[in-house]
């Protein structure tokens, strides 16, 4: 028997309601549980909020966020990394990109490498 496509819901009707467990917030965005909570460790927007027994609780600018992530990965084709960056120039992503490690003096860099090269030769003299 085929398999039929399962759509996920229209923004605008996502039920009134102040939280979502994880079951709830997939159905809404037509994925499996596990995968809302992979997206969690790829877009560090999302952070649902949890229960003393550890349960996930999505709000409902989460569900807007997660519809926003699945239309971008699944509809339009974007990778993970596509789908942070289109996110960021949305304004729909409050992460900044990562900072870039700071500029390295050479001469520096020429000194802790002489002084390896010395405590090198120290432990390798018999």
């Amino acid at each position: 028997m085929p398999r039929r496509k399962v759509e996920p819901v229209d923004p605008g009707t996502i039920p009134d309601k102040p939280f979502f467990k994880i079951g709830e917030a997939a159905r809404l965005c037509a994925v499996k549980p596990y995968v809302l909570r992979y997206w969690e460790t790829e877009f560090r927007s999302l952070k649902p909020q949890k229960t003393r027994s550890r349960q996930r609780l999505y709000r409902r600018q989460d569900v807007e966020q997660l519809l926003r992530i699945r239309n971008l990965l699944y509809d339009q084709r974007f990778t993970i990394e596509g789908a942070r960056s289109r996110l960021r120039e949305l304004g729909h992503d409050e992460a900044a990109p990562p900072v870039p490690p700071p500029e390295v003096d050479v001469e520096t860099m020429r000194k802790l490498k002489q002084a390896v090269l010395e405590l090198i030769a120290l432990v390798e003299e018999p």
